[in-house]
């Protein structure tokens, strides 16, 4: 009877230590300041881009890393940013719906959000990043930051750090839109996805560095090597492979948090 008694009062205090939700622009003005810093010290901010993504939709790059905030805020006690779905975009940015956002634009607007979020008073700044054309930016400027406002920033851009899992799940490589990004897609919002309208004809692969370059690129499904990558639309190993993205990412953020906690890192 004791123990059960522990037990109801354990939950209990954890009930009343979790917020109504870990979506930061959900919480009003009182909530946050309840929570942020005295109780949560993390946040994640997803970003990406609008460009297109062969039969998936044009805001893959923001979606996806918005389902991996979600499913990891939990385990690491974060708040979820509102996603910044803009970015600077590249070859692709001729397709139809594609925008881009100048670098000198992305750095400021970037540089002022992780700046507000520091005077916040999180410790820790996690960037989940969708996109590639960011992450040169991105990555400087969560370095300014840290450096200026004594804050733990982390830059982890899925796709490369998940590389060795696109070859555990699908046995070959994926691409820029290709099966290991669509099936995050895929299992993620799933309803943004048109498997009539594919084609293998669709996909080029990436060409070796050095040989040629074109503007626009011809395809938006880009394959990272010849005859690997094409789309198959299998919904389990979907899930397994965003599952274990997500779990891999949590993972790691959990580690250089409790090592950044070691070292004595800007400790509040």
């Amino acid at each position: 009877m004791r123990i059960a008694i522990l037990i109801l009062s354990l939950l209990a205090t954890l009930a009343a230590q979790t917020p109504r939700t870990r979506e930061a622009d959900e919480l009003n003005w009182m909530e946050y300041k309840d929570l942020v810093p005295g109780k949560i010290n993390t946040i994640l901010i997803p970003t990406g881009t609008i460009e297109a993504h062969g039969v998936a939709h044009n805001g893959a790059d923001s979606t996806v890393p918005t389902a991996i905030a979600r499913r990891i805020a939990p385990g690491l006690n974060a708040l979820v940013a509102p996603t910044l779905n803009y970015g600077i975009t590249g070859s692709l940015e001729a397709f139809n719906g594609g925008l881009t956002i100048s670098e000198t634009a992305y750095r400021a607007f970037t540089l002022d959000i992780l700046k507000g979020f520091a005077k916040h008073g999180y410790k820790n700044l996690i960037i989940i990043n969708g996109h590639g054309g960011n992450t040169a930016t991105l990555n400087s400027v969560a370095e300014e930051v840290g450096r200026t406002m004594q804050v733990r920033t982390l830059v982890i851009n899925w796709w490369t750090f998940c590389s060795d899992l696109t070859f555990k799940v699908f046995g070959e490589d994926g691409g820029h839109a290709g099966w290991n990004e669509t099936a995050m897609v895929q299992a993620t919002t799933p309803q943004n996805i048109r498997k009539d309208l594919y084609s293998d004809k669709l996909a080029t692969a990436r060409p070796p560095a050095g040989t040629w370059a074109a503007y626009p690129f011809p395809s938006s499904i880009i394959l990272y090597q010849p005859k690997q990558g094409y789309v198959k639309f299998d919904e389990g190993k979907a899930k397994e492979y965003f599952n274990s993205c997500s779990d891999k990412m949590g993972a790691l953020t959990t580690e250089l948090i409790g090592k950044w906690d070691m070292a004595g890192f800007f400790v509040k």
